[in-house]
């Protein structure tokens, strides 16, 4: 058997593994009609974007359920509540109910914040799966407020996340247009808030894919990826950004078992825990692949500090707070002031 037939049966054997392993993913959003999205001036207020978007949030779940897909019509609406302690609805920067759908949710104050967390998910996250997206950014959030209050978390559905079981998953084509969307967000997300505040860009599963591929402009200070198949950059320190750049992964995230290899466009290489890649590692504990956001885990720990900027500052693998010296990625070392 040749390298190449080799290379083609790791990558088939790996796709057909992660369709046993992976629980069974949304289908196919159904083709629901859905109001055209809000159109904004550049000048538009963050409050203005979320009173427009929940309008039409609100037009696209009552044609939904005149539709009878009334499965989108009572999604719609719980996307639509604010979030525990949240004055008046939900805050969408964006919103678009059509197919499968997009939406650009704020949680917390972006005029007040000084930290702030872009999250990007990876595949099969769509408006019939959001709320477990939510969730992971709410924990987030309400993690960070406990330590710092001048918080924000976004939760970035900007593009049209691959199938988990589809031969898309094995491809950079969807992170490429994604990049393309995410990185001009983060510019203009650096021009809407203070000069003082930093932004982590915080990348699961295949959005790490997204955000080895995003231009970063200087406000960006961390680039997360977790739960990562891969991202098709050889290192680092080939990605588009000056940031710093994190990785991790739990001991039980079943990605682990995904082969590391690229072939003829599919797969994406080089694992970003490996110290060849030259990412600093973060402690991600026992988590499984959708368990790094869960609270009162290590790995989440390790991400809010990460965006609180409560990290060594010395530069490559293993020289920082949250990390340490050799192959294994150990647990978190808090510092006295933190403790």
């Amino acid at each position: 058997m040749t390298m190449g037939s080799r290379i083609r049966r790791t990558l088939l054997a790996g796709l057909v593994a992660t369709a046993v392993v992976v629980p069974v993913s949304a289908a196919a959003s159904p083709k629901v009609p859905a109001p055209a999205p809000a159109a904004f001036a550049a000048s538009a207020t963050a409050q203005s974007r979320y009173a427009a978007n929940l309008a039409v949030m609100g037009e696209a779940s009552r044609m939904a359920g005149d539709a009878g897909r009334t499965g989108r019509a009572e999604k719609l609406r719980t996307m639509a509540a604010a979030a525990p302690g949240q004055a008046g609805g939900a805050q969408f920067l964006t919103f678009d109910g059509r197919g499968k759908g997009r939406a650009i949710e704020v949680l917390g104050d972006l005029g007040t914040a000084d930290r702030i967390a872009v999250l990007v998910p990876g595949s099969d996250t769509t408006l019939d799966t959001y709320q477990r997206f939510r969730d992971g950014a709410r924990s987030l959030q309400q993690r960070l407020q406990r330590e710092h209050p001048r918080s924000a978390v976004i939760a970035w559905l900007g593009y049209d996340t691959p199938g988990t079981v589809s031969t898309t998953v094995l491809t950079a084509a969807r992170a490429e247009e994604a990049a393309a969307e995410l990185g001009p967000f983060l510019d203009r997300l650096g021009e809407m808030t203070g000069a003082d505040a930093r932004i982590s860009l915080l990348c699961h599963s295949y959005g790490s894919v997204v955000c080895a591929r995003t231009r970063t402009g200087p406000r960006v200070s961390d680039v997360v990826l977790y739960g990562s198949p891969g991202t098709g950059i050889p290192s680092a320190g080939r990605m588009p950004t000056g940031a710093r750049v994190w990785a991790g992964r739990g001991s039980e995230d079943w990605i682990s078992g995904v082969p590391h290899v690229r072939f003829a466009g599919l797969g994406f290489g080089t694992d970003p825990v490996d110290p060849a890649f030259g990412a600093r590692r973060f402690a991600a504990g026992s988590a499984g692949h959708s368990d790094y956001l869960r609270p009162g885990t290590e790995s989440l720990e390790s991400l809010a500090r990460i965006v609180i900027g409560a990290t060594g500052s010395g530069s490559g693998s293993g020289s920082d707070d949250l990390t340490g010296p050799g192959p294994a990625v150990p647990s978190v070392r808090r510092e006295a002031s933190h403790a």
